[in-house]
């Protein structure tokens, strides 16, 4: 058993932010994580021939002034995402996709210097490995007289108070509560939209940027499918193309996804698209610590930021952070870092009432 004033539940940017907030005001939280790796729904795959690819989390924009802050405090850069002049828009199935002009007026997209992953690897740097526990999923929270007991599979921890960082629903859902949690903080949160949750990412690389020159960009917007975006995912000398699959497509094998992606991109690049080099995907509804099945339809960013999350329950002793429950952009990275801060402040004032 190990027992902490601070107990963060979830190991993703919300989580590894606010332990390294908090130890600059010199505490020590412990951090609790199901998965056996840090950084949630940031997740860069490497590879020393290819661009770190990102299945996760990946743009920001300036008016993500939270954020773009951070990224300065961590010594942390950014660089603008490649668009070009031109993109290709496929309207229906019998038309062929049509190469058009894109908006001079739109609002860049950046990404973060050296894959988004850099900031969960900064700020774990920054942390003693032994207040990080990965492996471990929290099953039951149950509050006595002066603690929080918060038990996992193989492990039970004490704290005065904890955070959870998790995603609401997910929250209400994969664990248990003694006493339960108020019957309107459980409502709101099971119908609160999990961002990224029916997201399937998908990745070509390549040795070349082909499409840099056809008069395109690499850029796609598809109503036909299976991809509905698509986008230059390169550096300067490793090349990409990742996108979005449509959500229908999940049903079927890794390898069916695979030919269909290829299939599509042929009908924009022709045969080039053949010489691709590996195929990468991330299904995040196959994700059980970022994904709960919705008894109902519910529209996206759904409850995000809702007035519920901003309370303390459980007698002051549990905090609810994380990007769904930002008052500012809540679903984007910029949302972590709002509600880190949000959750710091209420952590102080939990504690100095306790």
């Amino acid at each position: 058993m190990k027992t902490s004033n601070i107990v963060i539940i979830g190991g993703g940017f919300s989580g590894l932010l606010i332990a390294y907030l908090l130890q600059k005001e010199g505490l020590r939280p412990q951090i609790i994580e199901a998965r056996n790796r840090l950084g949630g729904r940031i997740y860069t795959l490497r590879s020393d021939d290819e661009p770190p690819i990102e299945m996760g989390a990946t743009w920001l924009g300036k008016k993500h002034r939270h954020l773009l802050d951070l990224l300065d405090d961590l010594g942390i850069d950014i660089y603008q995402q490649y668009m070009g002049d031109k993109g290709y828009y496929e309207p229906m199935s019998v038309s062929p996709p049509q190469l058009v002009d894109l908006p001079p007026n739109e609002e860049p997209s950046y990404r973060i210097a050296g894959g988004t992953d850099n900031v969960i690897q900064t700020l774990e740097e920054g942390l003693d490995q032994r207040q990080i526990h990965i492996d471990q999923a929290v099953q039951t929270i149950r509050q006595t007289d002066t603690k929080l007991v918060i038990e996992t599979e193989n492990d039970l921890f004490k704290a005065d108070v904890a955070i959870s960082t998790l995603p609401p629903k997910l929250l209400v859902d994969n664990v248990d509560f003694s006493p339960s949690l108020p019957e309107e903080l459980t409502h709101i949160a099971s119908q609160t939209h999990t961002w990224m949750a029916e997201s399937i990412k998908v990745a070509l690389t390549f040795d070349e940027p082909f499409w840099r020159n056809t008069d395109s960009s690499g850029t796609i917007f598809s109503n036909v499918g299976p991809v509905s975006e698509m986008y230059d995912h390169s550096t300067d000398n490793q090349y990409a193309l990742k996108g979005f699959m449509n959500n229908d497509y999940q049903a079927v094998s890794r390898e069916e996804r695979k030919q269909l992606v290829i299939e599509q991109l042929r009908r924009f690049y022709g045969g080039k698209v053949d010489s691709y080099q590996s195929y990468r995907e991330l299904v995040w509804q196959k994700e059980p610590f970022s994904y709960s099945n919705y008894e109902q339809p519910i529209v996206p960013h759904q409850h995000n930021g809702h007035a519920i999350f901003q309370k303390a329950f459980l007698d002051k002793r549990l905090l609810i952070a994380g990007s769904e429950t930002a008052t500012e952009f809540p679903g984007y990275m910029d949302g972590v870092v709002e509600s880190a801060h949000r959750a710091v402040r209420q952590l102080k004032q939990s504690l100095s009432s306790l």
